[in-house]
């Protein structure tokens, strides 16, 4: 036991370095203000009043929740049919299924955003199918939609991946008997599969939310600054502006929003784990 503790030192001290060091960082950035010299500085709660106080970076704020809550229900809503499908087909068939989700993402994710520019641009391949449809003159790059589609696209394998493990894990003895039973599909699926993929769906729901609420190129790209999410606001106050203190703040308040929101999915794992055990 010993000898694995001392084996996991530089981990820990690597851990330390690239995690917690710049987190500390961020946070005395946030609370402080340079004063007339390089080593002075003040601490203050004026860059947290500012964003707080500011009806735009609220609103700001409120847009990136909302649409990655909407990238996080069209994922569930597209990936549990994918996976469920997946984990119902035989061995070498999922294996090359799960190969052809994976692959996309060997692909850097910036190069298979920009990929989506040419496809929604004008004239692009997307555009002249609508054009078939009658639906050609409709705009489809520098939109809210176009972002959407963009996170959902990145985003989706990772829910995909994770319920689609949870079901192929499941007891096919547990269907079995609630066929002996006189269960019928749905009726199984409500009552048996549904239940025991929920930790799959929880992991795949945080592995999609967590990103998409502090995604900055994705929107910057497919969204051509006009539609400004708060992972742009943090981006822009470090390297235009150079507010560092105020990005820094509005990245605490992030990263505050983001382990309550894995607090609650906790809270709520623990719970279903606890009624599956009674």
């Amino acid at each position: 036991m010993k000898k694995f503790s001392q084996m996991a030192i530089p981990y820990i001290i690597w851990s330390m370095l690239m995690l917690v060091l710049p987190m500390l960082l961020i946070a005395f950035y946030s609370f402080t203000q340079q004063g007339n010299s390089i080593i002075s500085f003040s601490v203050t709660l004026e860059h947290y009043v500012k964003f707080f106080t500011d009806a735009d970076f609220l609103i700001i704020l409120w847009r990136s929740l909302w649409i990655a809550v909407k990238t996080t229900v069209i994922c569930l809503l597209i990936g549990y049919p994918v996976a469920y499908y997946i984990s119902h087909c035989e061995e070498r068939v999922q294996n090359i299924l799960v190969l052809c989700i994976t692959i996309p993402m060997w692909i850097n994710m910036l190069v298979r955003t920009y990929a989506w520019i040419g496809l929604l641009s004008e004239g692009g391949l997307v555009q002249r199918f609508l054009g078939l449809l009658g639906l050609g003159n409709t705009e489809l790059l520098y939109t809210e939609g176009a972002v959407l589609l963009g996170m959902v696209y990145n985003f989706i394998p990772f829910m995909i991946l994770q319920i689609n493990t949870t079901l192929c894990k499941m007891d096919d003895s547990l269907l079995n008997a609630a066929a002996d039973l006189g269960a019928d599909p749905v009726q199984t699926f409500r009552r048996v599969t549904l239940p025991l993929s929920i930790p799959g769906i929880i992991n795949g729901i945080t592995l999609v939310f967590l990103p998409a609420v502090s995604s900055f190129f994705i929107p910057k790209l497919l969204g051509g600054g006009k539609y400004f999410l708060i992972g742009n606001v943090i981006e822009n106050q470090f390297i235009t502006v150079g507010e560092w203190n105020f990005g820094s703040a509005i990245s605490m308040i992030m990263a505050v929003i983001m382990m309550l929101l894995m607090m609650c999915v906790h809270k709520v794992e623990l719970r279903n784990q606890g009624e599956r055990s009674r």
